[in-house]
């Protein structure tokens, strides 16, 4: 590793160390126009998304009917006992012609995965209270792709503009110092680092809700790391899972390309603030290995409790997409996937 890059983890680990924390790489499992949570069933949903995970991932997710540790064959995720889903909306530059392509992604600091997300499981910080890993058929859902309003951005959820791809200066915490809710303004000559943090509160009885976000909850005060407390309603700590999404900005960076005011970036659901950030997670971890973790203490990407594949392992799994979408990698678009004739 490159001695800054080098400089930058172990700035981030120090920071960290006194929280009991999992960190780890997930591999692009594939970018497709389907979302079992929210359009169950439906190939060709209102938007595109980038999906990290097991590779039983479809449109119909049924609890119950499919399950994840059962159906699938490979994980992109580093630990080999993870066959959850993780996902998110992906990004686009939309240039003065008005077409599109889409921002690729890079893995982040430290990790050898292609593209995908580095995702955490949070313990807490310093905390010995006990924290229930979820159950079968859990699903959560964090932000919302339509708001507009700065303000409604859920705590957690944010845009960091890196000045290089060494992450130096290291920023610190996320959310913190000068992460914004929405798209950076200016260039950012190391890309975004975008955060999604979801809530850490479960109700103890549902494994989802109509709204997929009611039966979960942030701590009544304070943050899930400090030791806040949940509230009565949803007295079970959760794992709080928090996904860093790196989008590499750089070739969108000249701003003789930008429109004349604003920026000129999109999420695939047609927004140009930044604000509909949201996050998808499907659980499904297999047997009790998750709790295995959390009681444990795991930390990093290499647990004793846990099985880690190869960084190759988790690359070779993808999965071909079914939408059949052009998602603007190599050509550009006329419209976002999903939005042809709409105007955004």
């Amino acid at each position: 590793m490159h001695y800054k890059a080098f400089a930058t983890a172990l700035a981030a680990a120090q920071l960290t160390a006194a929280q009991e924390l999992m960190r780890f790489g997930c591999s692009q499992l594939t970018i497709d126009r389907i979302d079992p949570l929210v359009n169950p069933g439906v190939i060709g949903s209102p938007h595109i998304h980038q999906i990290i995970g097991g590779n039983s991932f479809n449109a119909s997710m049924t609890p119950g009917v499919l399950d994840p540790p059962t159906k699938s064959t490979c994980t992109s995720c580093t630990y080999s006992e993870d066959f959850s889903n993780y996902w998110t909306a992906s990004a686009y530059f939309k240039a003065k012609n008005g077409t599109f392509k889409r921002v690729p992604q890079v893995a982040n600091i430290g990790l050898n995965v292609k593209g995908g997300v580095t995702v955490y499981y949070i313990r807490g910080y310093q905390s010995q209270a006990k924290v229930t890993a979820f159950k079968p058929g859990f699903r959560m859902l964090v932000g919302d792709p339509a708001n507009r309003d700065a303000k409604k951005v859920p705590r957690g959820l944010c845009f960091r503009c890196e000045a290089n791809m060494q992450q130096t200066p290291f920023g610190g915490a996320p959310c913190t110092g000068k992460d914004i809710p929405g798209f950076p303004t200016a260039p950012c000559g190391g890309g975004w680092r975008v955060t999604v943090t979801f809530p850490s509160c479960w109700d103890g009885k549902n494994t989802d809700s109509p709204s997929h976000k009611d039966h979960v909850t942030y701590p009544a005060s304070g943050s899930f790391e400090s030791g806040g407390a949940c509230p009565s309603t949803h007295p079970v700590k959760i794992p709080q899972v928090m996904y860093e999404v790196m989008f590499d900005t750089r070739q969108f960076n000249n701003k003789a390309e930008w429109p004349a005011t604003g920026q000129p970036f999109y999420w695939s659901h047609g927004d140009n603030t930044g604000y509909g950030i949201h996050g998808d997670y499907l659980f499904g971890w297999k047997g009790d290995a998750l709790q295995k973790a959390m009681d444990g203490k795991c930390s990093g990407d290499r647990c004793a409790p846990l099985q880690r594949q190869t960084d190759a392992q988790a690359i070779a799994c993808t999965k071909s997409q079914m939408s059949k979408d052009n998602i603007g990698d190599d050509t550009w678009l006329t419209s976002l996937p999903g939005m042809e004739g709409m105007t955004v």
